[in-house]
């Protein structure tokens, strides 16, 4: 609990910088040195700004936050100094502007408007974004930090073994029920004279661009993608292989600010924009637009996987060859319909690991059993589609064993092996660090002894 409460304390350090030049703003805060570490400073006015975010949050603390915040601050200095003298560690002005320019999208979908995101912190914008800088620069030299101290930790089979074996049974982890499922999935087709609508509007877009008129303002306007707010900018340079083909085959033929024609992908249909190229990757904005699919087209999907589920349930086919055979989805329909959680690289979900329409219809479903139809959202290109779906294994909770739980044992001993890599670095760089705490501080209980000397 203590590990997860520190985590999301140092999940929210970029909110903290805000809410601090906010704090500072209306003199809620009072600033003053609180810690010196190295040539670095913690200031009040950093604590009382995560403080306030915590409480936000509803996050609670059986010991004193404000002294936890401190710690993770502390830690932070730490590794923000460490970084800075590793020639290795970069952090460059167009990393920071593009988590800067992330985090303001974030934080005004919480405001009508830059206008009142503006009044809420007596500043502009462009000065909240310069008071935001340095603690995004520290931010992402901590984390590179952290990720090169344990770069090298690794566990053997033997290891993990030896581990499990020495567990107590309070501390080996329960698993929740896993299902593997297999899925069918088909598009209802587009009418062309809704394909034809979208084009000429695009068209129209292109034209009006062409004009004169900002093609970020007509993407935040008329832009049916995620990257809507943020002027249809796409958030980093991307290479071929990380765009859509048919769009970075436009792309990438662009030259200047032109605007590309009308180009159809997997999302849809887009107009583009090339914004800069860095040897064979490029950043790019773009205006996406779905043409709508009819209810009758959406009916005819679901009879059909309605009359296929019947088949399959009969014998008459199996859901294996169905899958290879009228599938949509690409990434399943080769493997007989079966599924992959992206997050472990398994056949095995977990509930929380599955698409919310798919859970509701599969913690219902016995193996083998097929499901009625029913309409979702493609999560890879977010077009609408039917699905039926098979669960071919359910495996009830359990407490983990090394037989059929390996990687889970072997994932949580190795991010305990990395704890306790970060926490002798940590301990060692104490000793080697001036540290000096203020004394209103130095009464609290931190998890490390050695910051009071």
């Amino acid at each position: 609990m203590k590990q997860n409460k520190t985590m999301r304390i140092l999940g929210t350090l970029l909110l903290a910088i805000i809410i601090t030049t906010a704090a500072t703003a209306q003199d809620r805060v009072v600033d003053q040195i609180v810690a010196v570490v190295g040539g670095n400073i913690i200031l009040k006015s950093e604590i009382e700004g995560m403080h306030m975010e915590q409480q936000a949050q509803g996050v609670t603390s059986e010991g004193d936050m404000k002294c936890e915040v401190l710690e993770n601050l502390l830690i932070n200095k730490l590794l923000v100094a460490e970084a800075e003298q590793d020639t290795l560690i970069t952090v460059t002005p167009s990393q920071v502007n593009q988590q800067m320019d992330q985090q303001m999208q974030q934080y005004l979908a919480h405001f009508e408007n830059e206008k009142a995101l503006e009044k809420y912190f007596n500043k502009s914008i462009q000065l909240i974004k310069s008071d935001m800088q340095d603690g995004i620069r520290n931010q992402q030299l901590s984390q590179q930090m952290r990720q090169k101290i344990v770069e090298n930790v690794t566990v053997t089979p033997s290891e993990v073994r030896y581990h499990y074996k020495n567990l107590s049974n309070d501390q080996i982890p329960t698993i929740p029920t896993q299902y593997e499922y297999a899925q069918i999935t088909l598009q209802p087709k587009v009418e062309l004279e809704e394909q034809n609508r979208v084009k000429a509007q695009l068209r129209d877009l292109k034209k009006r661009i062409d004009g004169g008129s900002s093609f970020a303002a007509m993407a935040v306007m008329y832009s049916e993608g995620p990257s809507a707010p943020n002027g249809g900018e796409l958030p980093d340079y991307m290479g071929r292989a990380q765009l859509d083909a048919a769009y970075a085959s436009v792309a990438f033929n662009l030259k200047g600010d032109k605007v590309s024609n009308v180009v159809k992908s997997a999302f849809g249909y887009h107009i583009i924009q090339l914004i800069d190229r860095k040897g064979e990757k490029i950043k790019t904005r773009h205006i996406l637009m779905k043409p709508k699919i009819s209810i009758d087209a959406k009916e005819k999907s679901n009879t059909q996987l309605d009359s296929l589920a019947n088949l399959i349930r009969k014998s008459d086919i199996s859901f294996e060859e169905s899958a290879v055979r009228f599938s949509y989805d690409k990434n399943t329909r080769n493997n007989g319909g079966i599924a992959i959680n992206l997050n472990s690289m398994s056949s095995k979900f977990s509930i929380e690991d599955l698409e919310a329409d798919v859970s509701k219809i599969i913690v219902d479903m016995n193996v083998n059993e097929v499901s009625e139809p029913f309409e979702t959202v493609d999560q890879e290109n977010q077009q609408t589609v039917y699905k039926i779906v098979k669960v071919t294994k359910k495996i009830m909770g359990h407490k983990a064993d090394l037989q059929n739980d390996y990687q889970t044992l072997a994932d949580m001993y190795l991010a305990k092996k990395k704890e306790d890599v970060m926490k002798e670095w940590i301990s060692t760089r104490q000793s080697e660090t001036y540290i000096r705490i203020d004394d209103t501080y130095a009464n609290c209980n931190f998890d490390f002894k050695n910051w009071v000397k």
